[in-house]
Formats: structure tokens, C-alpha cells, sequence
């Protein structure tokens, strides 16, 4: 089942600059062939169920099994039917919003 994903993984009382953790991270997601984008503070992950959610979960380890204590914020969308959400929602709210 199509599912798209928002996810924030984050070390978490290591310091003021993350982003080399957090570069870990989105490592492990680009590797993973699924269809990915991140932004400054959370990357979309889409495919199905099970796969998306194993890379989160090898995402989240890659920090965890160094000991660094890891947040986790996901908000996931599962819609029946559907898939290259990533894009079609967006573009839906740019046709509203050009007139289209």
C-alpha cells in the first residue's frame, strides 16, 4: 500500500550543530532507492508500507546503535490507490493557485 511519509530523525543532547548526524541519516534514506526529498526539517520517503518503514528504521539505528539517544517525528499518509504523491500533491496546489 502506497505510503508517504514526513520524517524528522535527529540525535538528540549531542550538541548544537547536527548536521553531520543528520547527514548520516539522509545517507541511509538516498541509499535506499526510494523516492526522497529533504528539506531543512524533515524528508519525504514514499513507496510501500513495509519498505518505507524498514528505512526509517535503518535511518534511526544508524544513529541509535552508536548510543546517541535519536528522536524520531514521522507523519505518514496511506492512500489506497494512489502513489507519486510526493509530487502530485504539490502540483495540485500549484494548479489551484495558478489558475489552473
Amino acid at each position: 500500500m502506497n505510503t508517504l511519509v514526513a520524517v524528522a530523525i535527529a540525535p538528540f543532547g549531542v550538541g548544537e550543530e547536527l548536521s553531520g548526524e543528520v547527514a548520516e541519516v539522509v545517507r541511509v534514506i538516498r541509499a535506499s532507492g526510494l523516492p526522497n526529498r529533504t528539506y531543512s526539517m524533515f524528508t519525504e520517503i514514499e513507496g510501500e508500507w513495509d519498505e518505507v518503514m524498514d528505512v526509517v528504521k535503518r535511518a534511526t539505528f544508524v544513529l541509535a546503535e552508536k548510543g546517541i539517544r535519536t528522536e524520531v517525528v514521522l507523519k505518514a499518509d496511506i492512500r489506497p490507490g494512489f502513489s507519486n504523491m510526493m509530487d502530485a500533491k504539490v502540483e495540485r496546489v500549484d494548479d489551484i493557485l495558478e489558475g489552473r
